[in-house]
């Protein structure tokens, strides 16, 4: 989802927050918590996900001590779970379109700068994994070099007086709601892109929402635009996912008439979690068919609201019957869009058929084409 109420203006230079903004850090955030609880016979269930997001890390320890009667001080659990998550910063990934945000802006000349919670020695620590952007940032800012983290906005105000702008040029990307509120309280430009599922409706103070970095348009903010898109579609590193045909929510032949072929989520949650929500294309293998082109739904399909993130592929032939249990492997190879909500039936079907032949004439071009031939389609 995108909700978009662009100014007239150009900015100067870009702030962007790191955790959830930039790099994957929920996956390691929980992994790490499941451990440390289980020590004090306790079991992280994700409740507190929200109420962390954003916090310094004192702040976050501090809702985990309380909210699960940890007998400790918060200094206690904090200095337990430091040097363990300073072990797995190797592990963090980038989100998706992190790197082409970063590469893209550097070419471009504009100035960047990082400011987190996070201390600075914590995001040195976190960005040394990560090729090219130690280089890229002018500034590092971190939770501990100010008197107060986000939601104050002394930590974007001291970002933009190492990057030589004045506050009111600079453009802030976030994901948490503190975040979002020091960099509007900076008198800056905020785009926010919400890392927790079906959060959007909260940021209401940002001046655009967006459903990932995928979907960010710098031209909307007098910057450089990408160019890398292509007859409406972003080529993507590919990725493979696969599987049984599975029977889904019995909608795709008999509410929408477009049949799709749904794949269990078991075993992929991670691997769900390092995608955003939205309408992706590419490749699909049926083990005993062939090769067929596919467009796809990664998402909770708001407008019949699903509880779960689901995987909808559709694939672009007519067959003549069933193929539940089949083994389905999809290479998915571009994008299309963010994930949308939708005033009427007739209208998601209109939008579904526009992604289809969208999808149909991009697999046409060698970008995607050569896609077809993937030995994982095959194996």
């Amino acid at each position: 989802m995108s909700i978009s109420q662009p100014l007239q203006m150009s900015v100067a230079g870009v702030i962007l927050d790191l955790d959830g903004t930039l790099l994957n850090t929920d996956g390691i955030v929980s992994e790490i918590l499941k451990i440390s609880l289980v020590k004090f016979g306790k079991q992280w269930d994700g409740r507190e996900a929200d109420k962390i997001l954003g916090k310094t890390p004192f702040e976050a320890a501090a809702v985990v001590v309380e909210d699960y009667g940890l007998p400790c001080a918060t200094e206690e659990f904090l200095s337990q779970i430091t040097p363990i998550f300073s072990e797995k910063c190797c592990n963090i990934k980038p989100l998706p379109g992190a790197n082409r945000l970063i590469n893209h802006l550097k070419r471009c000349g504009v100035p960047m700068a990082l400011a987190s919670n996070s201390s600075k020695a914590s995001i040195e620590s976190k960005i040394s994994y990560q090729l090219g952007w130690q280089e890229s940032f002018s500034a590092f800012i971190g939770g501990d070099e100010v008197q107060a983290g986000k939601p104050s906005p002394e930590i974007f105000l001291e970002a933009a007086n190492h990057l030589k702008i004045e506050p009111s040029s600079c453009l802030v990307i976030e994901d948490s709601l503190p975040g979002v509120t020091a960099g509007k309280a900076a008198g800056m430009v905020v785009v926010a892109v919400p890392y927790l599922p079906k959060q959007s409706h909260l940021y209401i103070s940002a001046d655009e929402v967006i459903n990932s970095l995928l979907d960010f348009r710098p031209e909307k903010w007098g910057l450089p635009p990408f160019d890398d898109w292509i007859d409406g579609t972003l080529p993507l590193e590919p990725w493979h996912i696969g599987g049984p045909v599975i029977k889904g929510f019995s909608r795709g032949s008999k509410v929408l008439g477009i049949p799709t072929a749904n794949l269990s989520t078991d075993g992929y949650t991670t691997l769900l979690s390092e995608h955003p929500s939205g309408v992706y294309f590419g490749w699909a293998g049926l083990s005993s068919r062939g090769v067929y082109k596919m467009v796809m739904s990664i998402g909770w399909n708001p407008y019949f609201n699903n509880k779960e993130k689901t995987i909808e592929p559709w694939l672009l032939h007519e067959f003549g019957h069933d193929f539940y249990g089949e083994e389905l492997r999809l290479v998915i190879a571009g994008y299309i869009r963010p994930e949308m909500n939708f005033p009427s039936l007739e209208g998601l079907i209109e939008k579904i058929h526009d992604d289809r032949r969208i999808a149909e004439k991009a697999l046409e071009l060698p970008v995607y084409s050569k896609h077809r031939e993937d030995p994982y389609l095959k194996a």
